[in-house]
């Protein structure tokens, strides 16, 4: 969970006695962090508040929303969390597509197989260089070759490095002597806009939904942030819709966070469900309504197969501690374990476990002892056994306990998510 919030220093130190005092509580408080010397956002925060945390990593951005509900910094989940593969990964396949229109797609595929520590090198020279990019710079930034690049190139296309640059027309990218590629700003912008582009666009569609509407602070976090290419074009597409805040140890934001969390994992109160769940059920046939290929005749009734019976649906706020409640049966007398399906969706509308778009997720197992080892009521085995099953689904995880209504007694349960 992303609920730490730091702070650069920039900000004005113009506090009453009252919120110095609530500055001074709150560096103990595990919800924000404000460490020494970095700023007095804390008495800007106040009940109310909403805030955008975007998590910019290696292949995705994550963005979460939340809500302060109290001044002690409990959390609201606004939206469900969304991400998108705009990470800075974007601008090294970039640089490869830039390298393959320069030599070509089929000598850097062939090259990348022949080479492959050669191809690492490369990849870790501008990896390098990708962190020092900066809006504005003058300087070419310079990025060594490998002798290996440029030997099999000669050996494979029978001309040099530099007459495949000239070949090219490439003019933002140029050759120099000493075995580097120059890349101008101008090419350092081209491999960094689109994806730059991506990430603003998501901010943008998520700020635009009403649910979220009247957000005060962006964070901007993760690895990719520490970038000041893509810091300044955030500043500048969204800085007059709010204010931009990029902690220190950008790139520990979230590993910060997580420890925070782990100490008081309440901070939370309320979160989105990002997905529908439920199990599949048997319904009574209500001819006109159920389609006929669901129709079922057991023990002389008809029922229609396949309904599901929704646990949670998406976008649905779940406090913490909120359960889900639900009784099954056995089919069977003597049964010792009772195997219920988990189905998801991405959206509600929803009907049957085979609508498109619903999947099985999950398992729920609950055992099943012998009515006797329990402390039933004599040796017999009652007409119907109830179990019960409470499934929370508030938390980070979805948990599920279940009671033998008969005899009172726990009833063991786990819920398996499938890896797919």
């Amino acid at each position: 969970e992303r609920v730490e919030m730091q702070v650069c220093s920039s900000f004005p130190v113009n506090l009453s006695f009252w919120s110095r005092e609530q500055l001074r509580r709150s560096r103990h408080s595990r919800t924000f962090l404000v460490e020494s010397g970095t700023g007095e956002l804390w008495s800007e925060l106040q009940t109310g508040d909403r805030y955008i945390v975007a998590d910019c990593g290696g292949g995705t951005v994550d963005l979460t929303v939340h809500q302060i509900e109290q001044p002690l910094g409990t959390l609201k989940e606004l939206y469900k969390a969304s991400g998108g593969p705009y990470g800075a990964v974007g601008v090294d396949l970039a640089f490869e597509a830039m390298l393959c229109q320069i030599f070509g797609e089929d000598f850097i595929q062939s090259f990348k197989a022949k080479r492959p520590a050669a191809w690492v090198d490369l990849t870790i020279a501008f990896e390098a260089r990708k962190r020092t990019a900066a809006p504005g710079r003058a300087n070419a930034l310079n990025i060594s070759l490998p002798f290996s690049f440029i030997d099999y190139y000669k050996r494979h296309r029978g001309q040099s490095v530099e007459a495949a640059l000239r070949r090219s027309n490439m003019n933002i990218v140029k050759w120099s002597s000493q075995g580097m590629l120059r890349l101008t700003q101008e090419a350092m912008n081209e491999l960094f806009q689109p994806t730059i582009n991506n990430i603003i666009k998501h901010i943008e569609e998520l700020m635009a939904k009403q649910e979220v509407h009247g957000v005060r602070f962006l964070f901007l976090v993760g690895g990719f942030a520490e970038s000041a290419m893509l810091q300044k074009a955030v500043q500048k597409a969204l800085g007059r819709t709010c204010r931009i805040i990029i902690p220190h140890d950008v790139g520990l934001t979230i590993l910060k966070g997580a420890v925070l969390f782990g100490l008081d994992p309440t901070v939370v109160r309320v979160r989105r469900c990002p997905l529908t769940y439920g199990v599949g059920v048997l319904n009574r046939f209500i001819e006109g309504r159920h389609p006929r290929d669901k129709l079922l005749i057991k023990d002389g009734r008809e029922w229609c197969t396949d309904i599901l019976d929704r646990f949670v649906s998406v976008d649905q706020s779940v406090a913490l501690g909120e359960v889900v409640k639900r009784s099954y049966t056995p089919a069977r007398l003597g049964q010792r374990k009772i195997i219920i399906n988990i189905y998801c969706s991405a959206t509600d509308d929803v009907t049957y476990i085979s609508d498109p778009g619903v999947r099985k997720c999950g398992t729920i197992t609950l055992d099943l002892p012998e009515p006797g080892a329990v402390g039933g009521a004599g040796g017999g085995v009652p007409e119907r056994r109830e179990i019960r099953a409470t499934m929370q689904f508030g938390d980070t995880e979805i948990k599920v306990t279940a009671v033998d209504v008969m005899s009172n007694h726990s009833v063991r349960a786990s819920i398996d998510f499938l890896s797919n």
